[in-house]
């Protein structure tokens, strides 16, 4: 496939979005398609969000209690992406609250050592994702399995929105890698996204989008603001903060 493929969709964007926002085995893509392919980031969630609600259905129907359920469940998330979108979070809260200025952000944020808002920021993700899925396991499996799946949709959808909307921050680094994604692509992904949640959620879809809306919102201006665009760091932590919202938005 070459670099100048302008076609909206092919058939194995799937496949390259998947080796890029999962850590499961397989087969090797030519990363040709990088960028147009960020329209299939909503189906790398639908797949990983079921992957992780079959892990909550196999130990609800165990009889283990909603807590340990929700453990499992979350666990089964992140194993599933080798934990990138939660490093990309703790990278991001280490280099926006502990550098002076744009460059030092963007240096804090390329080492891969873990400072003090990084371990705040990923405790708090856990904490607040685990014991969401604890409250929606409590209310019915229906739900919790319902909120997963829709969750890792909907913020993975929410990613080439901020990939569309912002330069990026470096010269290099991963998201610059993929490119520019454009607007129709991110439009696709949400489109997508938007119908996995509406066939699982119904009319309780409005707050979930509404607060999850405000989260990426308020991350990406802190984002243009601190760094000046987005980078991958940047876009792993737009994918917690929505999933994060999403699933507090259906306890309402």
């Amino acid at each position: 496939m070459e670099k100048n493929d302008h076609r909206l969709i092919d058939l194995n964007d799937p496949l390259t979005a998947l080796s890029l926002l999962s850590r499961l085995p397989l087969p090797a893509t030519d990363g040709a398609r990088q960028s147009q392919a960020a329209w299939a980031y909503p189906l790398v969630g639908l797949l990983i969000g079921g992957l992780a609600a079959l892990v909550g259905l196999l130990a609800h129907g165990l009889g283990l209690p909603s807590g340990l359920c929700a453990l499992l469940a979350l666990s089964a998330l992140i194993l599933a992406t080798g934990a990138m979108h939660e490093d990309g979070l703790a990278d991001m809260a280490d280099g926006i609250w502990g550098g002076w200025d744009r460059g030092t952000r963007l240096e804090i944020m390329r080492d891969s050592r873990i400072g003090t808002y990084g371990v705040i920021a990923l405790c708090l993700s856990l904490a607040a994702r685990w014991s969401a899925l604890w409250m929606l396991y409590d209310i019915s499996i229906g739900a919790a399995t319902a909120a997963l799946i829709s969750a890792a949709a909907l913020s993975r959808a929410a990613m080439p929105v901020v990939m569309a909307a912002l330069p990026h921050a470096r010269d290099d680094g991963l998201s610059r890698r993929v490119g520019h994604v454009s607007g129709t692509t991110a439009a696709i992904g949400l489109g997508i996204a938007g119908i996995v949640a509406v066939l699982l959620l119904g009319s309780a879809l409005f707050w979930p989008v509404v607060w999850a809306s405000l989260a990426v919102l308020s991350l990406a201006l802190i984002a243009k603001q601190k760094i000046g665009g987005q980078s991958g760091d940047i876009l792993g932590s737009v994918q917690q903060v929505s999933e994060i919202a999403v699933l507090f938005a259906l306890l309402v």
